[in-house]
């Protein structure tokens, strides 16, 4: 795939991502702040901030945060929703040239992002751009496969999708995060999320992918049918849940110091 592709194809896609991804939960806060001991004095980085959901829980603590978004759509969105937390704001860079200054960053974190950036690029860019101890932070929200609705809402996704695939954040598997790390290593841990939906929410949840057809194009009206026919053999009171996994990675930057120069 492309980097510019990567870049732009959520342009068309904002207003479902702001209504119908899920949220990272408030304890990832917590847990970051008594696992490295940050506090609402630290400047974050959110690279590839998008809409700015990943950034919420921390400016609602009181934290400074950058949001790095290239995608315009995404990064106005964010500018809009996020108006009310004066430390926030957003620049329009990419995680390999975020053009922030050197030794300028606490905390780097980067959620449901990662799997499209340059590795080797973002390693010498966020060694720039991080104080000495400085902390990155990768985090997903992994939406699970196990009860028999999320499995068959999945093998629904595989079948329409376009390059569902190729792109899924799942091909960075935790071997590759700890490469990325090394020679620091690497904490982990797993919160519950959840999202509950009624039909309208669910079709919303499904188009708010890249990968998925929109409206009016090939494969649309058969791939909302059989989600209309999933949800009305798996909903319970006028609602499913899909249930996923909140992972996050998370390392100190000491000795981690690619050449920059």
């Amino acid at each position: 795939m492309k980097r510019t592709d990567s870049t732009t194809r959520f342009s068309d896609r904002v207003s479902d991502y702001i209504r119908y991804r899920p949220h990272y939960p408030d304890e990832v806060v917590s847990y970051l702040e008594e696992e490295w001991h940050i506090s609402p004095g630290s400047h974050i980085a959110d690279i590839g901030s998008g809409t700015g959901i990943s950034c919420r829980p921390f400016l609602e603590r009181g934290y400074t945060v950058t949001g790095i978004e290239p995608n315009e759509a995404m990064r106005e969105a964010a500018v809009t929703l996020l108006q009310a937390y004066w430390q926030f704001s957003a620049l329009a860079a990419t995680a390999e040239a975020t053009t922030l200054p050197d030794n300028s960053i606490d905390v780097i974190m980067a959620a449901q992002a990662f799997h499209w950036f340059d590795q080797p690029a973002v390693q010498r860019e966020f060694s720039r751009i991080l104080k000495p101890g400085g902390l990155i932070v990768l985090m997903w929200n992994e939406r699970l496969a196990v009860s028999d609705f999320e499995k068959a809402y999945d093998e629904l996704i595989i079948r329409h999708a376009t390059d569902y695939v190729q792109i899924d954040h799942r091909n960075i598997d935790q071997q590759s995060i700890e490469a990325f790390f090394a020679p620091n290593t690497c904490s982990y841990k797993v919160f519950p999320n959840f999202q509950q939906f009624d039909f309208e929410g669910l079709k919303g949840r499904l188009l708010s992918s890249s990968y998925i057809p929109k409206e009016g194009q090939n494969g649309y009206d058969a791939m909302i049918h059989e989600l209309r026919a999933l949800f009305d053999q798996y909903q319970f009171a006028g609602y499913i849940r899909i249930n996923y996994d909140t992972k996050v990675y998370s390392a100190k930057a000491d000795g981690w110091r690619p050449d920059h120069k």
